[in-house]
């Protein structure tokens, strides 16, 4: 009877490198060899070795300036659980009255990798507020719409999406995913999520749930403030409306 070999921490090292690449390109887009090696905290010669691999079995491929980009492989995989493709056009009138009502910008998000997608809003219509993301991806981690559905992950989804297990802030710091689970522990009990500036200066938020009535969370509703009129009990004040919203949305859907 044979013992099979435990894996070496290289090996193991190596996978998760792969995860992360795989990660970036969904999320972004688009990767140089000196982004992967930065993400990474390796050398460029080591993230050009682990994108050529991700290039030779078509999980990426290169653009004129050499650039990495997602390959058909990526494309191929799923992302998760979709929500309906009409979300937005469903959604749009409930976040309409919901911008009118509190006087801020809304948006409706959804989680794809560990990136939340802004896929509607409705701007306010006061001379300070803030603008329009939709189409964007941005850091889950760093969003009140993309901490609220990160809530909802079962912890073995979560450490997947995060396989160097930390985060990365606007500011260039660094988060221990430890850190971030008990945040989002916060975030399951109370049924909101806050962000205060963490994605973007002079902006706060909060973000609501969107759960069907067969329990599923597809999306959540956020409402983003300027800064400067828009403390934390201001965007806690803010919940009830947003859950209206995010029910009203909810009740829509087939």
């Amino acid at each position: 009877m044979t013992t099979a070999a435990m894996p070496s921490h290289e090996s193991v090292s190596s996978a998760e490198n792969v995860l992360t690449l795989l990660i970036a390109l969904r999320e972004h887009g688009r990767l140089r060899v000196a982004d992967a090696a930065e993400l990474l905290s390796v050398t460029p010669p080591t993230a050009h070795r682990l994108l050529t691999t991700l290039k030779r079995h078509e999980f990426a491929e290169q653009d004129r300036k050499r650039a990495y980009l997602p390959g058909p492989r990526l494309a191929q995989l799923p992302s998760g659980a979709e929500p309906p493709h009409d979300l937005g056009v469903l959604a749009h009138p409930h976040l309409a009255a919901l911008a009118r009502k509190v006087g801020n910008t809304t948006f409706l998000v959804t989680l794809q990798g560990n990136g939340c997608r802004f896929i509607d809003g409705v701007q306010s219509d006061r001379a300070l507020r803030v603008g329009s993301r939709v189409g964007l991806l941005l850091p889950a981690h760093t969003t009140s719409g993309g901490k609220v559905l990160l809530a909802q992950l079962p912890d073995t989804e979560l450490v997947a999406l995060y396989p160097n297990r930390h985060v990365r802030l606007r500011d260039g710091s660094v988060r221990d995913l430890v850190t971030l689970r008990r945040e989002l522990g916060v975030v399951r009990r109370t049924g909101y999520a806050l962000s205060l500036e963490e994605n973007e200066q002079c902006v706060n938020a909060v973000g609501v749930p969107v759960i069907t009535r067969s329990g599923k969370v597809v999306a959540a509703v956020v409402v983003a403030c300027p800064s400067v009129n828009s403390s934390r009990r201001h965007l806690v004040d803010l919940v009830p409306d947003a859950r209206v919203t995010a029910t009203a949305i909810a009740n829509n859907l087939a």
